[in-house]
């Protein structure tokens, strides 16, 4: 592997660590001190950090079948037969049965609910009250999912969940456990076995009623699943399905308070136009800059070969960078900068430098449903609220279960008044 870390990147990622208190920074100064392939080099942690167009195409395409998805992290101890952590037939009879409830062709029926679930929320906003858009995104979030996928209203499960759910998060979310094993993680069990007993109880009850509407839930059931493999696949929904909605709404407020020129276009097009191309162009962008699943965490079942001497041998740990693609200034002109202009009709970039959902047959089962939920909650929003930017300066990206702005996103809400 060519131009190997020295003292001097040391230095430079530990800069960066400081200044983007995020590991982000350090992975930004590695690629661009070594290149689309290089390994990290922590005690007891080296994996391999691959991106750009080549390495994605061969990761979630041509040499898929070398890579496992599973692997003894926290978030296969949290899903254990779910979805995103199965590989091979188990999987493919799994992601079959889930995708008839999130395909294009049926997300128009959940459009009013998604905007009542909105209404929902906001309803509870007192005129002028100060805001954590995160917080918000994420009941909206919770709602929609819940409804669209498992018929349940959960307005009144909210505060017996919220904890149980963000606990989950933190579970499977990176931190020490990544150097040390084996390292005790005391205080999360209560909180993981409420959240099964609430999935559990959704299972059991619509059991009792021998049929139900044809959501996910249903589909699961009449497949003749255990009520652990369901579980597994609520809890994966749930989880990555929720999580990855709320990061996308909140950065994207965050972006349009740090610039309001943007912003105030915006919202004139949602007022005057039926359909907002420049609402498609500002999701578009921020996936492209804060990516929700950032990171593609495999282990390699083969050695794979990334051209130049540089191979990642069978057994080691690989990630793929999303945000490192997304944001390479080969391919992306300005490419820390917020250009939403860049996704206007007839602009190309190479295939595979644009993958906020993965690619490939196991590309992100939701992808159409979480972009037409967005759409639909932030024109909702937009039309009934003027919302004024507060600390934007203070935010920065957390690495998460998904890459969310932290500390908060703060802003006063107030009612409009449209003629």
């Amino acid at each position: 592997m060519k131009n190997k870390p020295t003292p001097e990147l040391g230095r430079a990622v530990m800069r960066s660590l400081i200044q983007e208190r995020s590991p982000l920074g350090p992975l930004k100064v590695m690629a661009a001190h070594i290149g689309r392939f290089f390994q990290i080099p922590l005690p007891g942690f080296r994996p391999y950090v691959v991106f750009g167009p080549e390495a994605a195409r061969k990761v979630l395409v041509t040499e898929k079948h070398k890579l496992l998805w599973r692997n003894h992290d926290p978030v296969t101890d949290l899903l254990r037969r779910g979805v995103l952590v199965t590989d091979g037939e188990e999987h493919e009879q799994l992601r079959g049965l889930m995708e008839p409830s999130l395909h294009p062709a049926v997300l128009h029926g959940y459009a009013k609910m998604i905007v009542a679930q909105t209404d929902r929320v906001t309803a509870a906003w007192g005129n002028g009250q100060i805001v954590d858009l995160l917080i918000e995104a994420r009941k909206i979030a919770l709602l929609i999912i819940l409804e669209a996928l498992f018929s349940v209203d959960a307005w009144d499960d909210l505060p017996r969940i919220w904890k149980p759910i963000l606990k989950a998060i933190e579970y499977v979310s990176p931190g020490a456990w990544i150097l040390w094993r084996r390292i005790p993680r005391p205080g999360y069990a209560k909180y993981l076995k409420a959240l099964d007993d609430y999935l559990y109880g959704i299972i059991q009850e619509r059991r009792k009623r021998k049929e139900g509407k044809q959501d996910l839930l249903q589909h699961l059931i009449d497949a003749g699943l255990s009520d652990d493999v369901i579980r597994d696949q609520m809890l994966t929904m749930l989880i990555a399905g929720h999580d990855t909605s709320t990061a996308l709404l909140a950065w994207v407020f965050v972006l349009l308070g740090q610039h309001p020129a943007v912003h105030a276009q915006l919202v004139s097009e949602i007022d005057t136009l039926d359909k907002s191309p420049l609402l498609d162009q500002v999701i578009k962008e921020a996936l492209r800059l804060y990516p929700p699943i950032h990171i593609g965490n495999r282990i390699a079942a083969e050695e794979l070969d990334f051209g130049g001497g540089n191979c990642i041998p069978a057994g080691e740990r690989m990630f793929y960078s999303i945000y490192l693609t997304q944001r390479d200034p080969a391919i992306w002109e300005a490419a820390d900068e917020f250009r939403p202009e860049r996704f206007t009709r007839g602009r190309k970039t190479p295939p595979m430098s644009y993958i906020p959902f993965g690619g490939g047959p196991r590309a992100c089962i939701g992808a159409a449903f979480g972009q037409a939920e967005a759409r639909l909650v932030l024109s909702r929003l937009l039309q009934g609220f003027t919302f004024e930017p507060l600390d934007m300066d203070k935010i920065h990206a957390h690495m998460g279960a998904t890459l969310e702005p932290r500390p908060a996103v703060r802003m006063k809400a107030t009612r409009r008044t449209l003629p």
